[in-house]
Protein backbone atom coordinates (compact mmCIF):
# COMPACT_ATOMS: atom_id res chain seq x y z
CA UNK A 1 0.00 0.00 0.00
CA UNK A 2 1.29 3.63 -0.79
CA UNK A 3 2.39 5.81 1.90
CA UNK A 4 0.11 8.71 2.96
CA UNK A 5 0.85 11.77 2.49
CA UNK A 6 1.96 11.95 6.30
CA UNK A 7 4.45 9.62 5.89
CA UNK A 8 5.98 10.99 2.80
CA UNK A 9 6.52 14.35 4.26
CA UNK A 10 10.02 15.77 6.07
CA UNK A 11 10.48 18.42 8.38
CA UNK A 12 12.21 21.69 6.52
CA UNK A 13 10.19 21.05 2.80
CA UNK A 14 7.41 23.37 1.72
CA UNK A 15 5.57 23.62 -0.95
CA UNK A 16 5.70 27.23 -0.61
CA UNK A 17 8.03 29.27 -3.60
CA UNK A 18 6.45 32.76 -2.12
CA UNK A 19 9.35 35.02 -1.15
CA UNK A 20 9.77 36.02 2.90
CA UNK A 21 7.25 38.22 4.19
CA UNK A 22 8.15 41.83 4.64
CA UNK A 23 4.89 43.25 5.77
CA UNK A 24 4.71 43.99 10.22
CA UNK A 25 3.52 41.31 11.62
CA UNK A 26 0.35 42.31 14.34
CA UNK A 27 -1.58 40.31 16.72
CA UNK A 28 -5.30 38.78 15.63
CA UNK A 29 -7.81 39.49 18.11
CA UNK A 30 -9.16 35.62 17.92
CA UNK A 31 -11.72 34.32 20.37
CA UNK A 32 -10.12 31.10 19.87
CA UNK A 33 -6.42 31.53 18.83
CA UNK A 34 -4.27 28.01 17.54
CA UNK A 35 -2.01 26.79 20.75
CA UNK A 36 0.34 24.87 18.23
CA UNK A 37 1.05 23.32 14.96
CA UNK A 38 -2.25 22.11 13.09
CA UNK A 39 -0.34 18.82 11.80
CA UNK A 40 0.06 19.68 8.05
CA UNK A 41 2.67 17.21 6.31
CA UNK A 42 5.75 19.08 5.18
CA UNK A 43 6.33 18.24 1.34
CA UNK A 44 7.44 19.56 -1.58
CA UNK A 45 4.84 21.06 -4.25
CA UNK A 46 6.02 18.31 -7.30
CA UNK A 47 5.57 15.32 -4.35
CA UNK A 48 2.15 16.73 -3.24
CA UNK A 49 1.04 16.35 -6.84
CA UNK A 50 2.73 13.35 -7.72
CA UNK A 51 1.18 11.68 -4.66
CA UNK A 52 -2.72 12.35 -5.69
CA UNK A 53 -1.74 12.20 -9.39
CA UNK A 54 -0.97 8.20 -7.90
CA UNK A 55 -4.05 8.30 -5.71
CA UNK A 56 -6.38 9.16 -8.59
CA UNK A 57 -5.47 6.51 -10.87
CA UNK A 58 -5.64 4.06 -8.54
CA UNK A 59 -9.39 5.35 -7.86
CA UNK A 60 -11.80 4.10 -10.30
CA UNK A 61 -14.03 7.31 -11.81
CA UNK A 62 -15.87 7.65 -15.12
CA UNK A 63 -13.22 8.60 -16.84
CA UNK A 64 -11.48 5.12 -16.18
CA UNK A 65 -13.65 2.64 -17.14
CA UNK A 66 -17.54 2.08 -17.79
CA UNK A 67 -20.09 2.00 -15.04
CA UNK A 68 -22.43 -1.00 -15.68
CA UNK A 69 -24.75 0.32 -12.81
CA UNK A 70 -28.20 -0.41 -13.05
CA UNK A 71 -30.76 2.06 -12.29
CA UNK A 72 -28.46 4.71 -12.03
CA UNK A 73 -27.11 6.09 -15.74
CA UNK A 74 -23.22 6.62 -15.51
CA UNK A 75 -22.77 7.69 -18.68
CA UNK A 76 -19.80 10.19 -19.39
CA UNK A 77 -20.75 14.07 -19.45
CA UNK A 78 -19.15 16.40 -22.38
CA UNK A 79 -16.39 18.42 -20.90
CA UNK A 80 -17.87 21.55 -22.94
CA UNK A 81 -21.07 20.88 -20.34
CA UNK A 82 -18.84 21.43 -17.19
CA UNK A 83 -17.54 24.14 -18.89
CA UNK A 84 -20.65 25.89 -19.62
CA UNK A 85 -21.23 25.44 -16.26
CA UNK A 86 -18.24 26.85 -14.75
CA UNK A 87 -19.39 30.07 -16.97
CA UNK A 88 -18.54 33.35 -15.02
CA UNK A 89 -22.20 34.15 -15.68
CA UNK A 90 -23.18 31.33 -14.14
CA UNK A 91 -20.65 29.88 -11.70
CA UNK A 92 -20.90 33.66 -9.97
CA UNK A 93 -24.42 33.99 -9.50
CA UNK A 94 -26.09 34.73 -5.72
CA UNK A 95 -29.43 33.12 -5.86
CA UNK A 96 -30.31 36.44 -3.58
CA UNK A 97 -29.42 38.96 -6.49
CA UNK A 98 -32.12 41.12 -7.93
CA UNK A 99 -34.29 39.78 -11.20
CA UNK A 100 -32.56 42.11 -13.55
CA UNK A 101 -29.05 40.80 -12.87
CA UNK A 102 -30.00 37.42 -13.52
CA UNK A 103 -32.14 37.35 -16.98
CA UNK A 104 -29.60 35.06 -18.07
CA UNK A 105 -30.41 32.47 -15.42
CA UNK A 106 -33.73 32.96 -15.08
CA UNK A 107 -34.16 32.34 -19.74
CA UNK A 108 -32.44 28.97 -19.27
CA UNK A 109 -34.54 27.72 -17.16
CA UNK A 110 -37.67 28.92 -18.46
CA UNK A 111 -36.31 27.34 -21.31
CA UNK A 112 -35.54 24.31 -19.76
CA UNK A 113 -39.02 23.92 -18.30
CA UNK A 114 -40.14 24.39 -22.13
CA UNK A 115 -38.06 21.61 -23.59
CA UNK A 116 -38.75 19.44 -20.70
CA UNK A 117 -42.36 19.56 -21.45
CA UNK A 118 -42.10 19.13 -25.34
CA UNK A 119 -39.94 15.88 -24.71
CA UNK A 120 -42.09 14.50 -22.13
CA UNK A 121 -45.02 15.94 -23.09
CA UNK A 122 -46.66 17.19 -20.27
CA UNK A 123 -47.68 20.59 -19.36
CA UNK A 124 -45.83 22.44 -17.07
CA UNK A 125 -42.49 21.60 -14.73
CA UNK A 126 -40.87 22.47 -11.42
CA UNK A 127 -37.02 22.99 -11.17
CA UNK A 128 -36.60 23.41 -7.61
CA UNK A 129 -36.42 18.97 -7.04
CA UNK A 130 -32.64 18.28 -6.29
CA UNK A 131 -32.52 14.49 -6.67
CA UNK A 132 -34.87 11.83 -7.96
CA UNK A 133 -36.44 10.61 -4.73
CA UNK A 134 -36.80 14.44 -3.80
CA UNK A 135 -38.61 14.50 -6.98
CA UNK A 136 -41.03 11.41 -6.27
CA UNK A 137 -41.50 13.10 -2.98
CA UNK A 138 -42.78 16.30 -4.76
CA UNK A 139 -45.26 13.93 -6.71
CA UNK A 140 -47.05 12.59 -3.68
CA UNK A 141 -47.07 15.69 -2.61
CA UNK A 142 -49.02 17.31 -5.24
CA UNK A 143 -51.18 13.98 -5.61
CA UNK A 144 -51.95 14.61 -1.63
CA UNK A 145 -53.28 17.81 -2.03
CA UNK A 146 -55.19 17.11 -5.09
CA UNK A 147 -57.27 15.02 -3.68
CA UNK A 148 -56.89 16.90 -0.44
CA UNK A 149 -58.89 20.14 -1.96
CA UNK A 150 -61.40 17.72 -3.54
CA UNK A 151 -62.58 16.59 -0.49
CA UNK A 152 -61.68 12.36 -1.24
CA UNK A 153 -59.85 10.58 1.57
CA UNK A 154 -57.26 8.36 -0.66
CA UNK A 155 -54.80 6.70 1.49
CA UNK A 156 -53.68 3.75 -0.51
CA UNK A 157 -50.53 4.06 -3.10
CA UNK A 158 -50.09 0.77 -5.33
CA UNK A 159 -46.43 0.78 -5.87
CA UNK A 160 -45.14 -2.42 -8.10
CA UNK A 161 -42.29 -4.79 -7.33
CA UNK A 162 -40.49 -4.08 -10.06
CA UNK A 163 -40.53 -0.25 -9.12
CA UNK A 164 -37.36 1.72 -7.88
CA UNK A 165 -36.69 0.95 -4.07
CA UNK A 166 -37.27 4.95 -3.07
CA UNK A 167 -40.72 4.62 -4.10
CA UNK A 168 -42.33 3.13 -0.99
CA UNK A 169 -40.48 5.37 1.05
CA UNK A 170 -41.72 8.79 -0.47
CA UNK A 171 -45.24 7.16 -0.12
CA UNK A 172 -45.34 6.76 3.54
CA UNK A 173 -43.66 10.20 4.30
CA UNK A 174 -46.51 12.05 2.64
CA UNK A 175 -48.80 9.87 4.60
CA UNK A 176 -50.25 7.24 2.39
CA UNK A 177 -49.73 3.86 2.64
CA UNK A 178 -47.50 1.56 -0.03
CA UNK A 179 -49.25 -1.29 -1.24
CA UNK A 180 -47.15 -3.78 -3.37
CA UNK A 181 -48.31 -4.81 -6.55
CA UNK A 182 -46.22 -8.22 -7.96
CA UNK A 183 -45.42 -8.79 -10.77
CA UNK A 184 -46.25 -11.18 -13.77
CA UNK A 185 -43.87 -14.20 -14.67
CA UNK A 186 -43.15 -11.68 -17.80
CA UNK A 187 -42.14 -9.09 -14.79
CA UNK A 188 -44.90 -6.81 -16.00
CA UNK A 189 -47.32 -5.37 -14.71
CA UNK A 190 -50.47 -7.73 -14.62
CA UNK A 191 -53.99 -5.48 -15.67
CA UNK A 192 -56.08 -8.19 -13.87
CA UNK A 193 -53.90 -7.72 -10.18
CA UNK A 194 -54.05 -4.34 -11.04
CA UNK A 195 -57.72 -3.71 -11.51
CA UNK A 196 -58.21 -5.69 -8.35
CA UNK A 197 -56.00 -3.92 -6.08
CA UNK A 198 -57.82 -0.57 -7.29
CA UNK A 199 -60.33 1.22 -5.12
CA UNK A 200 -62.11 3.81 -3.88
CA UNK A 201 -59.43 4.42 -1.54
CA UNK A 202 -56.34 3.99 -4.45
CA UNK A 203 -54.83 7.30 -4.84
CA UNK A 204 -52.10 7.09 -7.01
CA UNK A 205 -50.27 3.82 -9.23
CA UNK A 206 -46.64 4.91 -9.06
CA UNK A 207 -44.85 2.96 -10.96
CA UNK A 208 -41.20 3.34 -13.15
CA UNK A 209 -41.11 3.19 -17.14
CA UNK A 210 -38.94 1.71 -18.40
CA UNK A 211 -39.35 -0.77 -14.76
CA UNK A 212 -36.13 -1.86 -13.23
CA UNK A 213 -36.64 -4.79 -14.75
CA UNK A 214 -34.89 -2.82 -17.69
CA UNK A 215 -38.94 -3.76 -19.25
CA UNK A 216 -41.22 -1.80 -20.86
CA UNK A 217 -45.05 -1.91 -19.79
CA UNK A 218 -46.41 -2.68 -22.89
CA UNK A 219 -49.89 -2.87 -21.14
CA UNK A 220 -49.47 1.22 -20.38
CA UNK A 221 -52.33 2.41 -21.74
CA UNK A 222 -54.52 -0.58 -20.40
CA UNK A 223 -53.02 0.49 -17.44
CA UNK A 224 -53.14 4.02 -16.66
CA UNK A 225 -57.42 3.36 -17.97
CA UNK A 226 -57.67 1.29 -15.17
CA UNK A 227 -56.23 3.44 -12.81
CA UNK A 228 -57.87 6.68 -14.17
CA UNK A 229 -61.50 4.31 -13.83
CA UNK A 230 -60.42 4.01 -10.35
CA UNK A 231 -60.47 8.19 -9.88
CA UNK A 232 -56.65 7.78 -9.13
CA UNK A 233 -53.82 9.26 -10.75
CA UNK A 234 -50.64 7.55 -12.51
CA UNK A 235 -47.29 8.66 -11.33
CA UNK A 236 -44.08 7.77 -13.57
CA UNK A 237 -40.74 7.27 -11.59
CA UNK A 238 -39.24 8.88 -14.86
CA UNK A 239 -35.45 8.15 -14.02
CA UNK A 240 -34.91 5.76 -16.39
CA UNK A 241 -36.38 8.23 -19.18
CA UNK A 242 -32.72 8.06 -21.41
CA UNK A 243 -34.55 5.05 -22.99
CA UNK A 244 -37.70 7.07 -23.82
CA UNK A 245 -36.48 10.29 -25.65
CA UNK A 246 -37.65 10.87 -28.12
CA UNK A 247 -39.69 7.18 -28.31
CA UNK A 248 -42.10 7.84 -26.13
CA UNK A 249 -44.25 11.10 -24.75
CA UNK A 250 -45.58 10.33 -21.42
CA UNK A 251 -47.96 12.66 -21.22
CA UNK A 252 -49.74 11.46 -24.17
CA UNK A 253 -50.28 7.97 -22.60
CA UNK A 254 -51.77 9.57 -19.83
CA UNK A 255 -49.19 9.92 -16.86
CA UNK A 256 -50.28 12.55 -14.74
CA UNK A 257 -47.13 13.17 -12.67
CA UNK A 258 -43.52 12.52 -12.98
CA UNK A 259 -40.14 13.29 -12.71
CA UNK A 260 -36.92 13.24 -14.09
CA UNK A 261 -33.48 12.95 -13.82
CA UNK A 262 -30.99 15.76 -15.16
CA UNK A 263 -28.59 13.88 -13.60
CA UNK A 264 -28.86 10.52 -14.87
CA UNK A 265 -31.09 11.19 -18.16
CA UNK A 266 -29.53 14.68 -19.48
CA UNK A 267 -25.36 14.38 -19.09
CA UNK A 268 -24.41 15.43 -15.55
CA UNK A 269 -23.11 11.49 -14.30
CA UNK A 270 -25.21 10.03 -11.63
CA UNK A 271 -23.87 8.73 -8.07
CA UNK A 272 -21.24 9.85 -5.53
CA UNK A 273 -24.02 11.83 -3.78
CA UNK A 274 -24.79 14.82 -6.18
CA UNK A 275 -25.14 17.43 -7.19
CA UNK A 276 -28.53 16.06 -8.63
CA UNK A 277 -31.64 17.42 -10.06
CA UNK A 278 -35.24 15.76 -10.09
CA UNK A 279 -37.68 17.72 -11.91
CA UNK A 280 -41.44 17.09 -11.59
CA UNK A 281 -43.90 17.85 -14.61
CA UNK A 282 -47.48 17.68 -14.32
CA UNK A 283 -50.27 17.39 -16.97
CA UNK A 284 -52.82 20.67 -16.97
CA UNK A 285 -55.14 19.93 -14.33
CA UNK A 286 -52.21 19.49 -11.22
CA UNK A 287 -50.07 22.76 -12.97
CA UNK A 288 -51.51 24.76 -9.86
CA UNK A 289 -49.97 22.44 -7.57
CA UNK A 290 -46.60 22.85 -8.80
CA UNK A 291 -43.90 24.23 -6.25
CA UNK A 292 -42.83 28.13 -6.03
CA UNK A 293 -41.81 30.03 -7.22
CA UNK A 294 -41.68 29.49 -10.84
CA UNK A 295 -40.24 31.75 -13.58
CA UNK A 296 -42.73 33.95 -15.59
CA UNK A 297 -41.99 35.75 -18.90
CA UNK A 298 -43.89 38.64 -19.93
CA UNK A 299 -42.60 41.16 -22.61
CA UNK A 300 -39.30 39.54 -23.13
CA UNK A 301 -38.56 39.84 -19.48
CA UNK A 302 -38.14 36.80 -17.04
CA UNK A 303 -39.50 37.08 -13.41
CA UNK A 304 -40.32 35.13 -10.51
CA UNK A 305 -43.40 34.35 -9.42
CA UNK A 306 -45.14 33.44 -6.18
CA UNK A 307 -48.93 33.50 -7.73
CA UNK A 308 -50.27 30.28 -7.51
CA UNK A 309 -52.77 29.91 -4.81
CA UNK A 310 -52.76 26.34 -4.97
CA UNK A 311 -49.43 25.42 -4.92
CA UNK A 312 -47.74 22.86 -2.52
CA UNK A 313 -45.56 25.67 -1.50
CA UNK A 314 -41.41 25.38 -1.62
CA UNK A 315 -39.62 22.07 -1.55
CA UNK A 316 -36.46 23.29 -1.84
CA UNK A 317 -34.08 26.67 -0.65
CA UNK A 318 -33.97 28.83 -3.89
CA UNK A 319 -34.58 27.02 -6.70
CA UNK A 320 -33.08 24.17 -7.64
CA UNK A 321 -29.17 23.02 -8.27
CA UNK A 322 -28.67 25.61 -11.04
CA UNK A 323 -25.41 24.18 -12.47
CA UNK A 324 -27.24 20.81 -12.69
CA UNK A 325 -30.29 22.28 -15.07
CA UNK A 326 -26.69 24.32 -17.16
CA UNK A 327 -25.17 21.23 -18.10
CA UNK A 328 -29.08 19.50 -19.01
CA UNK A 329 -29.75 22.53 -21.09
CA UNK A 330 -26.65 22.24 -22.62
CA UNK A 331 -27.06 18.57 -23.59
CA UNK A 332 -30.30 19.06 -24.52
CA UNK A 333 -29.58 22.01 -27.17
CA UNK A 334 -26.45 20.12 -28.56
CA UNK A 335 -27.82 17.07 -29.56
CA UNK A 336 -31.59 18.34 -30.39
CA UNK A 337 -34.35 15.96 -30.97
CA UNK A 338 -33.44 13.49 -33.45
CA UNK A 339 -29.57 13.32 -31.41
CA UNK A 340 -31.95 12.53 -27.91
CA UNK A 341 -33.77 9.74 -29.76
CA UNK A 342 -30.38 8.58 -31.16
CA UNK A 343 -29.47 8.29 -27.33
CA UNK A 344 -32.15 6.51 -26.72
CA UNK A 345 -31.53 4.33 -29.53
CA UNK A 346 -28.06 3.28 -28.55
CA UNK A 347 -28.96 2.63 -24.69
CA UNK A 348 -31.58 0.17 -25.83
CA UNK A 349 -29.39 -1.60 -28.91
CA UNK A 350 -26.24 -1.30 -26.21
CA UNK A 351 -27.77 -2.79 -23.40
CA UNK A 352 -28.98 -6.19 -25.95
CA UNK A 353 -26.25 -6.64 -27.33
CA UNK A 354 -24.28 -7.10 -23.92
CA UNK A 355 -27.17 -9.00 -23.04
CA UNK A 356 -26.96 -11.78 -25.57
CA UNK A 357 -23.28 -11.92 -24.64
CA UNK A 358 -23.79 -12.32 -20.88
CA UNK A 359 -26.23 -15.13 -21.47
CA UNK A 360 -23.56 -17.16 -22.28
CA UNK A 361 -22.96 -17.95 -19.10
CA UNK A 362 -25.14 -15.74 -16.90
CA UNK A 363 -29.28 -16.76 -16.93
CA UNK A 364 -31.30 -13.67 -17.84
CA UNK A 365 -34.16 -13.01 -15.25
CA UNK A 366 -36.65 -11.98 -18.35
CA UNK A 367 -35.45 -13.13 -21.35
CA UNK A 368 -36.62 -11.13 -24.51
CA UNK A 369 -35.92 -7.26 -25.92
CA UNK A 370 -35.16 -4.90 -23.08
CA UNK A 371 -35.11 -1.47 -22.71
CA UNK A 372 -31.84 0.36 -20.98
CA UNK A 373 -30.91 -2.52 -19.15
CA UNK A 374 -31.19 -5.99 -18.11
CA UNK A 375 -31.01 -7.99 -14.90
CA UNK A 376 -29.12 -11.43 -14.74
CA UNK A 377 -28.89 -14.39 -12.31
CA UNK A 378 -25.20 -15.13 -10.55
CA UNK A 379 -27.80 -18.18 -9.11
CA UNK A 380 -26.31 -20.73 -11.56
CA UNK A 381 -22.85 -20.44 -9.65
CA UNK A 382 -23.73 -20.93 -5.89
CA UNK A 383 -23.33 -25.04 -6.74
CA UNK A 384 -19.33 -23.90 -6.85
CA UNK A 385 -19.75 -21.79 -3.86
CA UNK A 386 -19.61 -18.45 -5.42
CA UNK A 387 -21.89 -15.69 -4.96
CA UNK A 388 -22.63 -12.62 -6.61
CA UNK A 389 -20.39 -10.44 -4.61
CA UNK A 390 -17.81 -12.47 -5.49
CA UNK A 391 -18.15 -11.95 -8.73
CA UNK A 392 -18.82 -8.26 -8.29
CA UNK A 393 -15.27 -7.93 -6.37
CA UNK A 394 -13.63 -10.02 -8.86
CA UNK A 395 -14.56 -7.76 -11.75
CA UNK A 396 -12.33 -4.99 -9.94
CA UNK A 397 -9.24 -7.09 -11.04
CA UNK A 398 -10.22 -7.04 -14.99
CA UNK A 399 -10.13 -3.28 -14.10
CA UNK A 400 -13.59 -3.04 -14.03
CA UNK A 401 -16.56 -1.79 -11.91
CA UNK A 402 -19.13 -3.99 -10.97
CA UNK A 403 -22.86 -3.52 -12.12
CA UNK A 404 -25.32 -2.99 -8.86
CA UNK A 405 -26.07 -6.55 -6.93
CA UNK A 406 -28.41 -8.25 -5.08
CA UNK A 407 -30.71 -5.30 -6.58
CA UNK A 408 -34.01 -5.81 -7.29
CA UNK A 409 -34.99 -8.66 -4.85
CA UNK A 410 -37.64 -10.17 -6.93
CA UNK A 411 -34.30 -11.81 -8.83
CA UNK A 412 -32.10 -14.15 -6.95
CA UNK A 413 -28.28 -13.15 -6.81
CA UNK A 414 -29.58 -10.24 -9.37
CA UNK A 415 -26.71 -8.33 -11.36
CA UNK A 416 -28.80 -5.58 -12.74
CA UNK A 417 -26.49 -4.18 -15.48
CA UNK A 418 -26.88 -1.08 -17.87
CA UNK A 419 -24.08 -0.30 -20.47
CA UNK A 420 -25.53 3.33 -20.98
CA UNK A 421 -25.67 4.54 -24.73
CA UNK A 422 -22.22 6.06 -24.49
CA UNK A 423 -20.32 3.27 -24.36
CA UNK A 424 -18.55 1.25 -27.35
CA UNK A 425 -18.86 -2.00 -28.92
CA UNK A 426 -15.48 -2.76 -27.53
CA UNK A 427 -16.05 -1.96 -24.15
CA UNK A 428 -19.17 -4.01 -24.28
CA UNK A 429 -17.03 -6.89 -25.97
CA UNK A 430 -14.49 -6.17 -22.91
CA UNK A 431 -17.05 -6.32 -19.74
CA UNK A 432 -18.83 -9.58 -21.22
CA UNK A 433 -15.45 -11.10 -21.87
CA UNK A 434 -14.69 -10.53 -18.32
CA UNK A 435 -18.03 -11.90 -16.49
CA UNK A 436 -17.52 -15.11 -18.87
CA UNK A 437 -13.75 -15.42 -17.20
CA UNK A 438 -15.37 -15.05 -13.86
CA UNK A 439 -17.92 -17.64 -14.52
CA UNK A 440 -15.43 -19.95 -15.59
CA UNK A 441 -13.04 -19.31 -12.70
CA UNK A 442 -15.76 -20.06 -10.36
CA UNK A 443 -15.94 -23.37 -11.77
CA UNK A 444 -12.47 -23.68 -11.55
CA UNK A 445 -10.76 -21.95 -8.87
CA UNK A 446 -13.60 -20.48 -6.38
CA UNK A 447 -11.53 -19.57 -3.77
CA UNK A 448 -9.73 -17.18 -6.06
CA UNK A 449 -13.34 -15.12 -6.26
CA UNK A 450 -13.82 -15.85 -2.76
CA UNK A 451 -10.03 -13.96 -2.13
CA UNK A 452 -10.92 -11.10 -4.86
CA UNK A 453 -10.00 -8.44 -5.26
CA UNK A 454 -6.66 -9.48 -5.54
CA UNK A 455 -5.03 -6.45 -7.52
CA UNK A 456 -6.29 -3.58 -5.93
CA UNK A 457 -4.39 -1.73 -2.95
CA UNK A 458 -6.79 -1.99 -0.60
CA UNK A 459 -8.35 -5.81 -0.40
CA UNK A 460 -11.71 -6.96 0.28
CA UNK A 461 -13.44 -5.03 3.24
CA UNK A 462 -15.98 -6.15 5.73
CA UNK A 463 -18.71 -3.70 4.36
CA UNK A 464 -21.55 -4.61 7.07
CA UNK A 465 -18.98 -3.62 9.63
CA UNK A 466 -17.59 -0.09 7.75
CA UNK A 467 -21.58 0.61 7.66
CA UNK A 468 -22.42 0.35 11.08
CA UNK A 469 -19.31 0.96 12.86
CA UNK A 470 -18.01 3.91 10.55
CA UNK A 471 -14.54 5.39 12.29
CA UNK A 472 -12.94 8.71 11.78
CA UNK A 473 -9.09 8.18 11.05
CA UNK A 474 -6.28 10.76 10.97
CA UNK A 475 -2.52 10.20 11.67
CA UNK A 476 -2.97 10.09 15.33
CA UNK A 477 -5.51 7.07 15.18
CA UNK A 478 -9.16 6.71 14.51
CA UNK A 479 -12.16 6.61 16.73
CA UNK A 480 -15.99 6.08 16.12
CA UNK A 481 -17.83 9.24 15.15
Amino acid sequence: MSATIFEKGMNGRSGSYLPPNDCPVGDLDLAAPRRGEIGLPRIGEQDLIRHYVELAGKNYHIDKGMYPLGSCTMKYNPVINEELARLPGFAGLHPAQDEADVQGALELMHRLERDLCEITGMSAFSLQPVAGAHGELTGMMIARDWFRRRAEKRTTVLVPDSAHGTNPASVAICGFTPKTIPSNDRGLIDPGALAAACGDDTAVLMLTLPNTLGLFERGIERIVEIVHGAGALVYMDGANMNALLGIVRPGAIGIDIMHVNLHKTFATPHGGGGPGSGPVGVREHLAGLLPVPRVVESGGRYSLSDDRPETIGPVHSWYGNFNVLVKAYAYIRSLGGEGLREAAENAIINANYLMKLVSERYEIAYPGPCMHEFVASGSGLKRFGVRTTDVAKRLLDYGLHAPTVYFPLIVEEALMIEPVETEKKETLDHFAGALSAIAREAQEDPDLLHKAPVTTPVRRLDEASAARSPQLCWPGGCREP
